[in-house]
């Protein structure tokens, strides 16, 4: 009974024991580190914002030259073609043979052809006698008035249609309109062909006929006249410059492409022009426009001419990454085709650091700063 008594605690002895491993695990909590509030210890939170530097949008009225590429072939280029559909009896041109204004180059197996001649005019045969019968009947006032009109209308519809048939019947075959070089034979004989399908290309052959074809942007086209001179450069003579002229400007736009075609006339100056040749054309408007520039090192992710630049926004905090157009490059600066309308600055130093959601310190530039210490 004794030892029985022994191991029971009183309260008193509950409480110490308590109170002991309350003191141990206070000891242990204060061995770790202690989490510093910064607005208790007075010290301003870290600046996570990047440092940059920028500079401002500048405007330099500049006469940008037009640049444009395209194929060279003549003002006087014809695809030949029957007007009507049929057999292809016989072709006489081949393809890089001169041909001279009037020259039959092909012509239809006219069977089918003749057969509806024939059938258009017995059938105005048929018409005039109807109308005839019809008159003498009208005169005995055997017939009305509606018969005789009926009949008259009857011969005037078989006298057109012998018509047709015999305008059909001439171009049943192909002539050349003009003298000039076959380029190209797209058809042989014994083939089918239908209505106004290409059977050659012709080319005329003189100094003058050569163009180059190209498309241009509305801007571009806004700001070109005919007449206007132009450089022209060939991949087949590099180190030749031919001179040009603009000699046509579309009135509208592709519909395919929504630019605009504008023909350049180019001289050989004594060089062999060929139809395909590639070309590039130069031509700079006399009339000047604004284009908006940035220094080349607010230029980001450049492919080609499509870049992008870090936009300081009105906050003088926030960036919006904004794509451009670079045209050209003049010393240190980017011209854009673009402009960056409600842009005053762009990032130029710790734009590649960037993203739109991060925030930005505007830093003072170098020598301005060490100008205030002096």
């Amino acid at each position: 009974m004794n030892k029985i008594k022994s191991f029971l605690l009183s309260p008193v002895t509950l409480v110490a024991f308590a109170l002991t491993g309350l003191f141990y695990l206070l000891g242990g909590c204060g061995n770790q580190e202690a989490k510093v509030d910064p607005s208790t210890t007075g010290q301003a939170p870290a600046d996570e914002r990047i440092p940059v530097l920028t500079a401002p949008v500048q405007t330099k009225s500049i006469d940008l030259p037009v640049h444009a590429s395209g194929i060279l072939t003549s003002s006087g280029e014809q695809r030949l073609s029957f007007k009507i559909g049929g057999v292809i009896r016989k072709i006489y041109a081949d393809e890089g043979d001169m041909v001279r204004p009037g020259q039959l180059l092909a012509v239809l197996d006219k069977t089918e052809i003749d057969a509806q001649v024939s059938q258009a005019n017995q059938a105005l045969l048929k018409a005039e006698r109807d109308l005839s019968r019809v008159e003498g009947l009208y005169r005995d006032s055997s017939a009305t008035l509606e018969l005789l009109q009926n009949a008259t209308t009857g011969r005037d519809v078989a006298k057109e249609t012998a018509r047709i048939a015999q305008f059909n019947q001439q171009y049943a075959e192909i002539r050349a309109n003009r003298g000039g070089k076959i380029i190209k034979k797209l058809m042989n004989e014994g083939e089918i062909t239908g209505p106004g399908t290409p059977v050659f290309v012709l080319f005329e052959t003189g100094n003058d006929d050569w163009v180059v074809k190209v498309n241009v942007s509305d801007r571009d086209w806004a700001r070109l006249n005919t007449g206007m001179n132009a450089k022209v450069t060939m991949d087949a003579y590099p180190n030749t410059n031919f001179t040009g002229k603009v000699s046509d400007l579309a009135p509208a736009a592709d519909p395919a492409s929504g630019l605009y075609p504008v023909e350049i006339r180019v001289t050989p100056q004594g060089k062999r022009f060929a139809p395909g040749l590639f070309a590039q054309v130069d031509i700079t408007p006399k009339q000047a426009r604004n284009y908006a520039a940035v220094p080349v090192e607010a230029i980001i992710e450049g492919d080609g001419r499509e870049a992008f630049v870090f936009a300081l926004q009105a906050d003088g905090e926030s960036v919006r990454k904004t794509p451009v157009q670079v045209a050209f490059l003049e010393q240190n600066l980017a011209v854009l085709t673009n402009s960056l309308d409600g842009v005053t600055e762009v990032v130029t130093s710790g734009a590649p650091y960037l993203t739109e959601k991060k925030k930005v310190k505007k830093m003072p530039e170098p020598g301005l700063t060490q100008s205030k210490q002096q």
